[in-house]
């Protein structure tokens, strides 16, 4: 099909220049006048020599090599700019063409030409994007089908904008909360090492020179010096090993359980995780309810998506009570207590002292994951028929909490930050100044 080059004029008067697809000049200027804008110029886009060759032959764009998925980000900022072109009334081909010309290089580029591709070969918009699961997941393209029969697309492009955005600025907020205190205690632990690697040692060449005899922290410190020096490659080798056998753990159904509900219990980070996945589970469930997406197959949704092992068992038995007829609230209370797993067991005495990590984790683990605000609002919504609206304000109040929690949780790092690396300093140079002080005494003497 031709491409024409056109100048036009909007409403308010400002130039806008752009290409289109047309088979003929007429049919062109009658499209940009759909568009709203007035032609000023228009003429035939002449075609690359390399475009040309390829059009004659009836090949497909080029694509380019790309490794890894798709941002979240760019996936977010896509269906923000689908939504307002969809809004503006262009036709669904155009927009994707729009916003594939934009994109970088890559996995997404070349996504969405395979997308634009499959919808001129008569595949729907949902159909196309199903056959991109990289870059379309599951809950992405279901809400695109459920917009699809329900003659409102751009409808559900805009709640799925501002469900991915609302997403991704929760994400945002835990992430910036975590980068403080982790480049902190990065550098802090760098310069403790330096310390014990290089300086330790000099002040105990010096105290063996002058056979000082050495006050008890002095010893402790020199033989932490010893230990630094001689087994310094298991200082980045041990959590290292600690994340590979978690990664191997997870690759397990058993293993994954026992991480996941280890995560979620654990001291101080395990409420920030729990909200943080009961906002994420929830304001999904309730954005594919509003969108019209079977209550079985948002469930399922959902499932796959919570990225914990304790939710996804969760959404699954609440599907398969309802396929039994009852109600969600009901299943949501029963079986949201974690009960016992040998391996969630293990991480707390391996990370939390043996018995004592042991006996936290028995007087924790049937607490509830889903308190009975969330299931008191859930059955509301059901008896009320507003479902998706509840899930909602339930995702808005774990969002605030989880932002509250996150602030707290920054303001009580700082101070206890400040006292230990205090502490190491205070230890190291009192250890190192006090037989100093007493070489020096008996020298004056």
């Amino acid at each position: 099909m031709p491409t024409y080059q056109f100048e036009a004029m909007d409403a308010t008067g400002q130039e806008i220049k752009d290409v289109l697809e047309a088979n003929s000049e007429a049919e062109a200027q009658a499209t940009i006048r759909q568009m709203g804008y007035f032609v000023t110029k228009i003429a035939l886009k002449k075609a690359r020599k390399g475009q040309a060759d390829k059009a004659k032959v009836g090949g497909k764009k080029p694509r380019s090599f790309a490794i890894g998925g798709v941002n979240s980000k760019t996936r977010t900022l896509f269906t923000r700019q689908l939504s307002i072109l969809q809004d503006a009334g262009l036709p669904i081909l155009r927009s994707l063409r729009i916003l594939e010309g934009q994109q970088k290089p890559g996995r997404f580029r070349n996504c969405l030409m395979d997308v634009c591709d499959e919808i001129e070969g008569g595949a729907t918009l949902s159909e196309a994007m199903s056959k991109s699961p990289k870059a379309f997941d599951r809950l992405y393209v279901n809400m695109i089908r459920a917009g699809e029969a329900g003659g409102a697309l751009e409808v559900i492009l805009r709640r799925l904008a501002e469900f991915m955005e609302r997403s991704q600025s929760l994400k945002r907020k835990v992430k910036g909360a975590l980068i403080y205190p982790v480049v902190v205690i990065g550098v802090a632990v760098g310069i403790l090492v330096f310390i014990m690697i290089k300086i330790v040692p000099a002040f105990k060449k010096i105290f063996e020179d002058f056979k000082t005899k050495l006050p008890p922290m002095t010893e402790a410190l020199i033989m932490i010096s010893d230990l630094c020096a001689q087994y310094w490659f298991l200082i980045p080798s041990i959590p290292i090993g600690i994340w590979l056998m978690v990664k191997l753990l997870r690759k397990f159904e058993y293993g994954r359980a026992g991480w996941d509900l280890f995560t979620l219990k654990m001291p101080i980070f395990g409420q920030l995780v729990e909200k943080n996945t009961m906002a994420r589970t929830t304001r999904t469930l309730g954005t594919l309810v509003s969108s019209g997406v079977p209550i079985l197959e948002a469930l399922n949704i959902t499932r796959e998506t919570s990225g914990n092992a304790m939710f996804e068992r969760l959404y699954g038995k609440v599907s398969d009570s309802i396929r039994e007829g009852e109600s969600i609230a009901k299943p949501l209370k029963e079986y949201s207590r974690p009960g016992f797993n040998a391996l969630t067991a293990f991480f707390w005495m391996f990370f939390l002292g043996g018995p004592i990590g042991l006996l936290i984790y028995i007087t924790r683990m049937n607490q509830r994951v889903v308190d009975d605000l969330v299931v008191n609002m859930v059955d509301v919504g059901e008896e009320t028929g507003e479902l998706d609206t509840m899930l909602y304000k339930v995702a808005d109040t774990y969002d605030e909490e989880v932002a509250v929690l996150t602030e707290s949780l920054v303001s009580l790092m700082e101070p206890l930050l400040i006292i230990f690396l205090g502490g190491a300093v205070g230890f190291i140079v009192i250890s190192l100044f006090m037989p100093l002080v007493s070489l020096i005494t008996k020298l004056s003497g």
